[in-house]
């Protein structure tokens, strides 16, 4: 099945925060962005695709720093499920791909999860797994309805569709949209810090700017904070390799080098020095 479609596909690049953790190997597999519709932004963060081909016998592993959300996911090929949910990881998210696959993601708004599901942040926590008709008929629901085309942008059209019925039957919640708020905040930070606390800048009690993150992604705003901030540590030990690791933790707001390097081991199992010296062979 086909339709038009007006969605406009990029690729993930290098230098971009996409919390990729060997960057590199985006030229092994094709892998795209796609921007949500307006109508559908308040509940769609990005829709994602990638396709591979690789050697038989050949297995590719990939970590990723990803941003604090919940994904659902159209699988193909070597795959855990046709239909997959990943909850907001701790961790750094891993996934070894081999053969030949294809997947379509939707990154889910904070505000999102609550209108096309019943399931809670706490379900899918540091899990990816099989999106069944029983851990979730009204999310399995909506991405049936997405799996009737096969283009990255058609099944991106036919999301922004589908998210603007769901609005329809259950309307978004002050709560989430206050996550959507406190999240979009936190990243714009990263760069652009301000005097101001988020309680000044929202205009809300640091209680329910607390309870609205924990409701909707699990964890509380100094945690989604942290989280961003390793997305950014990622990108820079990769395209600042010969930057002290000092001058990055402080220019990323650390204070010191040491919670940096804590941060980052804690996430990948791995320190920045460390994980340098791997990037650096891999691109040699």
């Amino acid at each position: 099945m086909t339709r038009s479609s007006d969605a406009r596909k990029r690729p993930i690049a290098t230098s971009e925060r996409s919390g990729v953790l060997y960057p590199e190997r985006l030229a092994r597999y094709q892998a795209g962005w796609i921007d949500p519709s307006p109508a559908a932004s308040a509940m769609i963060d990005q829709y994602w695709h990638v396709s591979w081909a690789l050697e038989d016998g050949e297995r590719l592993d990939q970590p990723i720093i990803d941003l604090p959300a919940v994904t659902v996911s159209i699988e193909e090929g070597e795959v855990p499920a046709p239909l997959v949910v990943t909850g907001v990881q701790c961790g750094a998210w891993r996934r070894t791909i081999g053969g030949l696959g294809r997947v379509f993601a939707i990154r889910l708004r904070p505000a999102g999860l609550a209108v096309l599901s019943d399931l809670t942040p706490a379900q899918v926590a540091d899990a990816t797994v099989p999106l069944t008709a029983e851990l979730g008929p009204r999310l399995h629901a909506f991405m049936q309805r997405i799996t009737a085309y096969t283009d990255p942008a058609e099944r991106a059209q036919a999301a922004n569709e589908a998210v603007q019925r769901a609005i329809a039957e259950r309307a978004l919640t002050s709560t989430g949209l206050l996550a959507n708020d406190v999240l979009d905040e936190l990243r714009e930070r990263i760069h652009h810090r301000t005097g101001t606390t988020l309680t000044e800048r929202l205009a809300r009690s640091e209680r329910t700017i607390q309870r609205a993150c924990l409701d909707t992604l699990g964890h509380g705003p100094k945690w989604l904070s942290r989280r961003i901030r390793l997305q950014e540590v990622a990108l820079a030990l990769v395209t600042r390799p010969t930057e002290e690791l000092a001058v990055i933790a402080a220019d990323l707001g650390y204070t010191d080098q040491s919670h940096l390097t804590n941060d980052f081991r804690t996430a990948t199992g791995i320190t920045p020095n460390a994980y340098r010296r791997t990037t650096s062979n891999l691109t040699a």
